[in-house]
């Protein structure tokens, strides 16, 4: 079959039409979004909100009756002025070139190259990241296939559809070089040369290279390397992440950008390290050298909670994919190997170990994923306690403008003001929302949920038309999913199936579930909507059992299972429902996001306490479960479902259907505000690029400077540094002088000499440290909310440092004292302990060596 398009000439009048399809500030700019789809509505819905697509196949008079409505061209006006002011704007005068790099971006509904949180996280991040003007810019692939289409029958069974994108459908250009001609990147997998292209994607004021290998010179099997996304098994995985981090670093260099900061998003793009390695070899470092001057200019972000979730690849497959690289770079193949093993050796290449020898920054992306990750990463840094290693964590956010209702958008204007969008930040400026009447507010998140009804009742008729299903048996499933009755409690679930999220949670218990949503005088509507990765059975079984439910006849109409779960099903659910479920297995949810959707647009999050809830829930703002600490998993599982039915029985369904005459339940409408009050401010996308950008990039930055100036000599003095310090430690070793005193009086102060052992370092080379943990009485250790860099964790640990006396014990141990007075009265438990130190480390902790006492 050969198909014809015939395509319309744009009026003058609308000669910009295709530039707004050309950047994806369309994604979040609703006005540039209502350009297109007003133009055609039906035509909009059939391209699935595409509008590059859509202007190729658009009737001409529809173009020209727009380019004749005054109205409509007053509003495009507007449209291109608010761009042309936003995009020429120049980035912040003091920022690094920041290089982020991510194996998927969720930017759009129409442009696939995502499957979930990360990818949806991944592109909210670069918007910000143009809001801010951030010097920035972004790297990935360009797949054909994105992530499936979902199908479920009537059996529950998910079906997995895939199709090939065309390239002018998406919002890319293809990248030229200096001469004009088309950008393209080499690089050596196996034996053979791949070409990879380069396009560029605009969010904003941010370019986003994507690197495709589907070049008429490769072979066929490496023209399909960027075909789909998380594609095949390990060798086509491996492949993808050499095009990526390898090939995204030649892309940059051919640009003639060099980047201060490389941000590693995941562990997929970490191979970016090997070629910074193999650029510092070609400047003349040994291999030392060049990972001390590689490091510091890395950030690597860890989203995974457990071990089996980071990429590890075969000792063969490894070995026959990088033969060629590492033999025409000059790598040593046993150092770059023993870079993925970590210090405990063991098979296979390990991603994550790769980012952690090769980042000097690491952090995960919440408080308590921070945590999991330093003791999921400890042997990396052996000797230094969890609590204190270099792992920290910034909490994730949203991108308000792309997940906030346009209702909501339109009720700040009025009552808050037009400068709601820079105050994002600004904990005083919402509590602004306590002054709007409850009536108002109530009203505004009803014509949302009216919406969102709307929307999904069409999703539905779609759906069961296209598998010719019946009019009535779509009726009966429907009959809650009504805009013109938006008064039923809804509750949301919606996100990837994997099994440690238990979707089916609150199916355990099916004739108490009944009993919660049969009633006329309180009904209860569940939205169910994700996907299961195509090779995950245990995730598609959940989806089968939820699928059953919804068309058994005790819970048709109030259980409902949306199919194939994107970006614009997230944004209606997330606007719509009354409540949104979480209850994953804590603590495996890393951070998750879709409950701060909610919560900005003044939805309520039912939700254990995991990831980015346990710091938000403040007992007012919606409901938060304690995580049960049981080990027996069918136990811990029938325990928590019984906490979440409880809480909704008495507490969700009966505050809900507390309406007086005004028709409402104000306490719901206090805690629904509460909730956009409490999460805006603090969860929003630009506090946490913010908190990247001071607390993590500038740090690098500056760091990076220091080692490479004088043509890397800061490298090269720490990496010789480091091997001395390496040699002589295993002979360093520290005594007390005298036992320390085991009393002392409030006022007094505590003296102790300890003799160090430094087997030939000097004791510049080391920092000897007292530290005195209180132990009574206890208080509790607080935290610092959302990111471990923006403040120090108060942790009632009492430290100091000794000072060398200059004197040296007969055994030729260096005498270091301690001089210091207790901060407050109590019992605490003592530890002298010395550590190497270089004012060219980027962590104080960074060799993972400690001697104790």
């Amino acid at each position: 079959m050969h198909l014809l398009e015939v395509t319309s000439p744009i009026p003058a009048s609308l000669g910009r039409l295709p530039e707004l399809a050309a950047n994806l500030f369309f994604s979040w700019h609703r006005p540039a979004r209502a350009l297109f789809q007003d133009l055609d509505p039906e035509l909009w819905e059939q391209v699935g909100g595409n509008p590059r697509l859509m202007l190729r196949c658009i009737d001409q008079s529809r173009l020209e009756r727009a380019s004749h409505d005054s109205i409509y061209l007053e509003r495009y006006a507007q449209v291109v002025d608010y761009l042309d002011n936003y995009v020429n704007v120049a980035p912040r005068g003091d920022q690094p070139l920041v290089a982020y790099f991510c194996a998927e971006y969720g930017f759009h509904e129409s442009f696939p190259i995502y499957s979930g949180g990360l990818g949806i996280l991944a592109g909210d991040y670069c918007k910000a990241a143009s809001d801010e003007r951030l010097n920035f810019i972004a790297v990935g692939l360009l797949y054909r296939q994105g992530y499936f289409t979902q199908r479920v029958d009537g059996e529950g069974v998910q079906h997995a559809d895939y199709a090939d994108t065309d390239a002018r459908d998406l919002p890319v250009e293809p990248v030229d070089d200096a001469g004009g001609k088309r950008l393209s990147v080499k690089l050596r997998i196996g034996e053979r040369d791949v070409t990879a292209r380069v396009w560029r994607a605009q969010v904003g004021r941010v370019a986003v290279y994507l690197l495709d290998t589907n070049c008429p010179e490769n072979t066929h099997e490496d023209r399909d390397i960027t075909h789909r996304l998380y594609g095949g098994g390990e060798s086509a995985r491996i492949r993808q992440e050499m095009i990526l981090g390898i090939g995204g670093v030649r892309a940059l260099r051919a640009l003639g950008l060099a980047p201060a900061v490389w941000h590693i998003n995941e562990g997929h793009a970490a191979f970016l390290i090997l070629e910074l390695l193999r650029e510092g070899l070609a400047r003349g470092l040994e291999f030392d050298a060049a990972l001390e001057a590689a490091a510091p200019q890395c950030v690597f972000t860890t989203h995974t909670p457990v071990a089996a979730g980071h990429d590890v690849f075969g000792d063969e497959l490894f070995h026959s994919t990088f033969s060629g690289y590492l033999r025409e770079s000059a790598l040593p193949p046993e150092r770059v190997v023993a870079l993925g093993r970590g210090p405990g050796g063991g098979h296979g290449f390990n991603m994550t170990r790769l980012a952690l020898a090769g980042a000097r920054r690491v952090n995960g992306v919440s408080r308590i994923h921070g945590r999991v990750s330093a003791k999921l990463c400890a042997d990396h840094w052996n000797d230094v306690p969890v609590a204190e290693n270099p792992v920290g964590y910034v909490t994730n956010g949203v991108h308000v403008p792309t997940f906030l209702a346009q209702s909501w958008a339109r009720f700040f204007d009025r009552e808050l003001g037009a400068d709601w969008r820079e105050r994002l930040n600004d904990a005083g400026f919402w509590q602004g929302l306590e002054r709007i009447p409850e009536q108002q507010f109530w009203q505004t998140a009803q014509d949302v949920k009216a919406r969102m009804l709307a929307g999904v009742r069409e999703r539905m008729r779609r759906q069961y038309a296209a598998q010719g299903l019946s009019v009535a048996e779509l009726r009966h499933v429907t009959r809650l999913l009504d805009p013109q009755r938006p008064d039923v409690l809804t509750l949301g679930f919606a996100r990837r199936f994997a099994t440690y999220k238990r979707a089916s949670l609150l199916l355990r218990d099916r004739a108490r579930l009944a009993r919660l949503i049969d009633g006329a005088e309180r009904p209860v509507l569940f939205l169910f909507a994700g996907k299961a990765h195509p090779a995950d059975q245990p995730g598609q079984q959940l989806l089968r059992e939820i699928k059953q439910l919804m068309l058994s006849h005790e819970f048709a109409g109030n259980v409902v299972f949306l199919e194939d779960y994107d970006i614009e099903l997230a944004r209606w659910l997330v606007s719509g429902v009354d409540v949104w479920l979480n209850n994953p297995i804590a603590p495996l949810e890393a951070s998750g996001t879709s409950g701060i959707k909610a919560a900005i647009n003044g939805r309520l999050n039912l939700s254990v306490l995991d990831g980015w809830w346990a710091e938000a829930w403040d007992g007012t703002n919606g409901w938060g479960v304690p995580a049960t600490q049981v080990q027996d998993a069918d136990r811990r599982d029938a325990l928590d479902a019984d906490l979440m039915l409880d809480t909704l029985e008495e507490e969700v369904v009966p505050l809900y259907y507390a309406r007086g005459t005004q028709g409402y339940s104000p306490e719901w409408v206090r805690r629904c505000r509460r909730a956009m009050m409490t999460v805006i401010p603090q969860f929003n996308m630009r506090r946490m690029i913010i908190d990247y950008d001071r607390g993590l990039y500038q740090a690098a930055a500056r760091q990076h400077a220091r080692i490479s100036a004088g043509r890397d000599a800061g490298a090269r003095t720490l990496a010789t540094w480091k091997q001395r310090v390496r040699k002589a430690w295993g002979g360093v070793s520290l005594r007390a002088l005298a036992a320390p005193a085991a009393e002392l009086q409030s006022g007094a102060r505590l003296r102790q000499r300890i003799a160090v052992y430094l087997n030939g370092l000097a004791a510049d080379d080391v920092a000897v440290e007292f530290m005195a943990r209180r132990t009574l009485p206890r208080t509790r250790m607080q935290w610092p909310a959302l990111s471990s860099y923006a403040r120090d964790a108060q942790d009632e640990t009492w430290r100091a440092r000794l000072k060398p006396t200059g004197e040296t014990d007969s055994d030729g141990s260096l005498v270091f004292e301690l001089d210091a007075a207790p901060p407050t009265s109590g019992q605490f438990e003592l530890e002298f302990r010395v550590r190497p130190e270089h004012e060219l480390q980027g962590h104080p902790l960074e060799m993972g060596l400690i001697k104790r006492l």
